[in-house]
């Protein structure tokens, strides 16, 4: 980690607040030596919140942890499109947002950012039960309905509570790199990352044996990243056609079959130029682009950034 004053982390626990939203940050970003945050649950006040689901929180931290926290999370909680958040937390979010906080929100804990009015103007998303809800309450956001998270910089939302697991891992990818995001992806038995373009649901019409099959695929290919892998080759795996395969494959990942490809090589490499001390030539090849010049364009063009620069930013050495 290259900055320390991106350890502090604020989990914001409203009244109704939904347990899975309120237990991902907190065990995704946990206090241990593997991981360089510091975390706090905290609520409009310190002491009981009433919680959905049969579920109370005693919390030990009132709106004061907004002002010592660089990332806030507010999780999800029920009946946002009915129930406001008290003036004194709306103030606190914004008073967190201007002082340099990163504020992300869970499921509908949307509104509760929303109602700030941080996100008009912006991209955002919620659980796809409440994004109509949402866009009718705050006409000034722009709701995206069809995907898992968006990243609007210092304001983020995600769906449903599995897409709270993306959003954090997203932010840990941003935050310390792929392996340590990685690392976190397999101690929570999760998929390592899946882009906030694809979809919140598979949609009825699509047949679940289809989509299990393209999942396989996509596993498929992650081991075979040094070969030449085509739209041809990838959906003959998958025992469709290519319109098929690529059409359905938008749907799944919010990226085309060879955007999946170049950025499952990129992640990779970005990987070994954390973890490896191997060159940026053997790193291209390693991962079936070839030379270094082409990982250079693609590095570039992806991150905005170069392989060399990326890899003084995150090296950790083995």
């Amino acid at each position: 980690m290259t900055d320390a004053r991106l350890g502090r982390v604020a989990v914001l626990v409203l009244a109704g607040a939904k347990p899975l939203d309120v237990g991902i940050p907190a065990q995704v970003f946990s206090t241990r030596a593997s991981m360089p945050y510091e975390v706090r649950v905290c609520g409009a006040a310190p002491g009981l919140v009433t919680g959905g689901d049969g579920l109370s929180y005693h919390v030990a931290d009132g709106l004061d942890a907004l002002q010592w926290a660089d990332i806030v999370f507010v999780p999800g909680y029920r009946h946002p499109d009915r129930d406001d958040p008290a003036p004194e937390v709306v103030d606190a979010l914004i008073a967190a947002h201007d002082r340099g906080a990163r504020l992300a929100a869970i499921s509908t804990g949307a509104f509760a950012l929303a109602a700030t009015g941080l996100l008009d103007g912006k991209r955002a998303t919620t659980h796809w039960h409440y994004t109509q809800a949402l866009a009718t309450k705050y006409p000034q956001v722009t709701v995206d309905e069809n995907v898992l998270f968006v990243d609007e910089g210092s304001v983020l939302t995600s769906a449903g509570a599995a897409s709270g697991i993306d959003l954090c891992l997203h932010i840990l990818r941003r935050d310390l790199g792929v392996a340590a995001s990685n690392h976190t992806a397999r101690r929570l038995v999760a998929a390592p990352y899946r882009s906030g373009g694809q979809a919140q649901y598979v949609p009825r019409s699509v047949p679940e044996p289809l989509g299990a099959r393209f999942a396989a695929v996509r596993e498929w290919a992650l081991v075979r990243l040094a070969e030449p892998l085509t739209l041809e080759v990838l959906a003959q795996q998958a025992s469709v056609s290519s319109r098929t395969f690529s059409r359905r494959f938008v749907d799944d990942t919010g990226y085309t079959p060879m955007q999946w490809v170049m950025r499952a090589r990129i992640d990779v490499a970005r990987e070994l130029l954390e973890r490896s001390e191997r060159s940026i030539e053997q790193i291209a090849a390693d991962v079936g682009l070839g030379t270094a010049a082409n990982l250079r364009l693609h590095f570039q063009r992806i991150l905005g950034t170069t392989p060399s620069d990326y890899r003084r930013t995150f090296a950790h050495g083995e």
